[in-house]
């Protein structure tokens, strides 16, 4: 079995475009469009698989998009594990306005998963011979799937006796319910962390201090805020790193950014990299998808030349 799983539910047909600007009522004539596979974990995997990382996509799949999901997926070489459903993969759609370098991006909600289809992951993934060091859960739930599933893994993991690490990057309800019960790794972004502890978190310092709390009380033994132009905070029960983001213009729009950004941080940290280290790595990875239209994702050799423009992450000591 692969080192790392990821676990996409509600994965996309990632469709990218532009026009000159966007405008109601009026024809939008759009540029060539592109094509990926898309969805939190798919996203994840590519990267890492770029990396050169012993990774595996789980994803569901179903209709004439899940079937070019599987191929765009094939034509990359990345390694994937996908379960058949009844419903159709949704697409998802963004554009980018060439005047002014703005992105719209217009996310469908997905198929509605049947019982015995979002169960069947469940168990197979907590079943697994030789569980994979870590377990990579990202994007969100499709309908009919119960908010606590990633709650839910987290514990059949546990009854297992299962040593993977679990990473969990969703929001709302789902997010909630998985720190309920405990997860390695967290990544949510400013906003997905203000909904959570239902405070504005104005300044950085209340950022932070949000952060460590999620750490310390033991609802994720790392927590990893994504800041976008701001950068990023990494933060454990003992420690606490904050890094800049680099400089780099999305003239190209900022999907999957944040995708990157996590699948840089755990390729760092499975390989041993300590935190500020391994904040570096993600940083670097998140800056190099803004390099490319749609969600092209980084390049391994962009995030290697990048990695060392991001400067050394600040130390806070994590305060008790």
């Amino acid at each position: 079995m692969p080192a790392l799983i990821t676990l996409t539910l509600n994965p996309a047909l990632d469709l990218a475009t532009t026009t000159a600007r966007v405008a109601p009522t009026h024809k939008l004539r759009c540029g060539p469009v592109q094509r990926f596979a898309g969805g939190g974990g798919i996203n994840v995997a590519r990267v890492l698989h770029r990396l050169g990382a012993d990774v595996m996509a789980w994803a569901v799949a179903g209709g004439a998009a899940g079937a070019q999901v599987q191929q765009l997926l094939a034509d990359e070489g990345v390694p994937t594990e996908l379960r058949p459903i009844a419903g159709d993969t949704r697409e998802n759609f963004s554009v980018v306005e060439t005047t002014t370098g703005q992105e719209f991006r217009f996310v469908l909600p997905g198929p509605t998963l049947q019982v015995a289809e979002w169960q069947g992951c469940l168990d197979a993934l907590a079943t697994l011979p030789v569980p994979p060091r870590w377990l990579i859960a990202s994007g969100s739930l499709p309908p009919g799937t119960p908010d606590d599933f990633y709650a839910r893994l987290a514990r059949a993991l546990v009854t297992q006796g299962a040593p993977s690490h679990l990473v969990v990057d969703t929001s709302g309800p789902p997010l909630a319910a998985a720190l309920q019960t405990g997860v390695a790794l967290v990544k949510p972004s400013l906003r997905e962390l203000r909904e959570l502890v239902q405070q504005p978190l104005e300044h950085a310092t209340d950022w932070c201090a949000a952060a460590q709390s999620l750490a310390q009380s033991g609802a994720a033994d790392t927590v990893a805020l994504s800041l976008g132009e701001q950068g990023a905070v990494l933060a454990t029960r003992t420690g606490m790193w904050q890094a800049p983001a680099l400089n780099v213009p999305a003239t190209t729009g900022t999907t999957g950014a944040g995708d990157c950004f996590l699948a840089g941080l755990v390729w760092a940290l499975d390989r041993g990299e300590a935190p500020a280290q391994a904040l570096r790595w993600g940083v670097a990875a998140g800056a190099a998808a803004l390099l490319h239209p749609g969600t092209s994702l980084a390049r391994a050799e962009d995030v290697q030349r990048l990695v060392h423009s991001v400067p050394t992450p600040t130390e806070f000591i994590a305060r008790p």
